[in-house]
């Protein structure tokens, strides 16, 4: 049985149809004190599904981990966490002292709490393998063969990934779509200011900015920038995961970017590419990545 969160729910029936398994809500009740309750429905088998897109991740995470226990005790022998997106995974040394290493703090409550964890394009950088940040069997999935799909309809020329984090994704897109792609080099300045350098860009009808996540939308408006300036016609650009903070879509469109589209991890008015059914398949195979 799928358990759902009502934030998650359309995502969660999604999974749930392409899975051919049942679909429960998980009920969220929230004390005037902050404190939250959940409630669960009693599995139907000895493995629970449990389904939560973790942005804005704090109280969610919190929630989640109850909820888990809350499955165990309704009689769940083996509890897995479905999150198309998973929070915290970023953060992996320690870079100023007194800083934590985040993705180990979340990644062990979550192996505390789960038999196995599955999400959608992780933000790993120096850590390769979601199971090496979570010690169950884990695995981040890649949406590269969804977003091939979504590029090769658009007619695009060009495929640009802003800095060298993207290469790997961005060819495994490119080869699937059967295009070529150029990636940048990229320093961050500070938290929404950024350079990027785009060396080898010719003049282009469209071209397609490929990124996992999008939050300030200051990566993506500096690569169109880039882009415009040496003389692309048309640039349009898709992400993974819109975590899009308020004003962020506007900053794209000043900076030429014609269209914006996103995968359906986190529930956004740019949506367009489904992941919902690579994620039941995986649920069928172990979990290894």
């Amino acid at each position: 049985m799928i358990h759902v969160f009502p934030d998650t729910d359309a995502w969660g029936r999604h999974l749930a149809r392409a899975a051919g398994a049942s679909c429960a809500r998980v009920r969220v009740h929230r004390f005037p004190d902050g404190e939250s309750l959940v409630r669960v429905r009693a599995p139907a088998g000895r493995e629970a599904i449990l389904v939560r897109s973790l942005h804005d991740p704090n109280a969610k995470l919190v929630e989640v981990l109850l909820a888990a226990d809350a499955l165990r005790r309704a009689g769940a022998r083996r509890v897995t966490l479905v999150a198309p997106y998973l929070a915290y995974m970023r953060q992996d040394a320690v870079f100023r002292p007194g800083e934590p290493v985040s993705q180990r703090a979340i990644g062990a409550c979550l192996a505390r709490a789960f038999d196995r964890v599955l999400t959608v394009e992780a933000h790993l950088h120096r850590v390769r393998r979601l199971a090496d940040a979570v010690s169950r069997p884990s695995r981040s999935l890649s949406a590269a063969p969804a977003i091939a799909a979504w590029v090769r309809r658009t007619g695009a020329d060009l495929l640009v990934g802003p800095d060298a984090e993207s290469a790997p994704w961005l060819r495994a897109v490119g080869c699937a779509a059967g295009l070529p792609w150029v990636v940048g080099a990229k320093a961050r300045l500070g938290d929404d200011r950024v350079r990027i350098r785009l060396p080898g860009v010719r003049p282009a009808r469209r071209a397609v900015i490929v990124d996992d996540v999008s939050s300030s939308g200051a990566t993506l408006a500096t690569a169109a920038r880039a882009l415009r300036r040496a003389g692309v016609a048309r640039v349009e650009a898709v992400v993974v995961h819109a975590l899009f903070a308020p004003g962020a879509l506007a900053r794209l469109r000043a900076a030429g970017i014609t269209r914006v589209v996103s995968c359906d991890t986190i529930p956004h008015p740019t949506n367009a590419i489904a992941t919902a059914a690579l994620v039941a398949a995986a649920l069928q195979t172990r979990c290894s990545g």
